[in-house]
């Protein structure tokens, strides 16, 4: 559905073309939105009205990196990676972006992260579970948490439990009280709309809220 034109804004997506990403850039375009969506790969991502793609194989450019974020309204970082072993994506990602966006003047960041990660790890089966078989992804996610708590951004850190790759509900439910247990999951394109919504809107100003089914 397209927004009012007083709510359409200018949204970059890091991360484009993983799930979340092109999910969140779907998302934004069909609200009317203009969308710079960064990749790593030339033909990443198919060409679409109101789509911008910027090709930055390697975010240490800091001056491309800058001047695809410049003059727009937020950032969304959906960085994630499916290698195996240590990983620096979101960390490495994340600080390039909150670098360009000093430089830029752009203060709005939505950030994807895990329930789990930093003051979220509990001892539920849920957060066991998933530091045992992901704990390296995590780790990353932990370090690119601080570096944003620490930026002078208007960030929000959105905690999603497992995502599943199933076809939006329009009837998650978000905030810090929700309990996240070992079956909990949301889908991806739900993801996506709350974080195309916070990015425009926000409602969790320096928080990390959950997101659930």
């Amino acid at each position: 559905m397209r927004q009012s034109d007083s709510k359409l804004s200018r949204l970059v997506v890091l991360g484009a073309t993983g799930g979340t990403g092109r999910a969140a850039v779907d998302v934004a375009l069909r609200a009317g939105h203009e969308v710079t969506a960064v990749v790593r790969r030339e033909g990443a991502l198919p060409p679409a009205p109101g789509l911008t793609v910027v090709l930055i194989p390697d975010f240490t450019e800091a001056d491309r990196l800058a001047a695809a974020i410049a003059g727009h309204d937020a950032v969304i970082s959906a960085l994630g990676t499916t290698a195996r072993g240590p990983v620096t994506v979101c960390t490495v990602g994340v600080r390039a972006a909150l670098l360009a966006m000093s430089r830029t003047g752009v203060r709005r960041l939505v950030a994807v992260s895990a329930h789990g990660a930093a003051e979220s790890r509990d001892r539920s089966w849920y957060s066991l579970l998933l530091w045992a078989s992901v704990g390296h992804k995590m780790r990353d996610k932990e370090s690119m948490e601080a570096l944003i708590r620490a930026s002078g951004s208007d960030w929000t850190i959105v905690r999603p439990p497992a995502l599943k790759d199933t076809a939006p509900t329009g009837r998650y439910r978000t905030g810090s009280d929700s309990v996240v247990r070992l079956t909990s999951a949301v889908s991806r394109a739900d993801l996506a709309d709350f974080l195309v919504r916070e990015a425009v809107e926000p409602a969790y100003l320096h928080q990390t809220p959950r997101i659930l089914a």
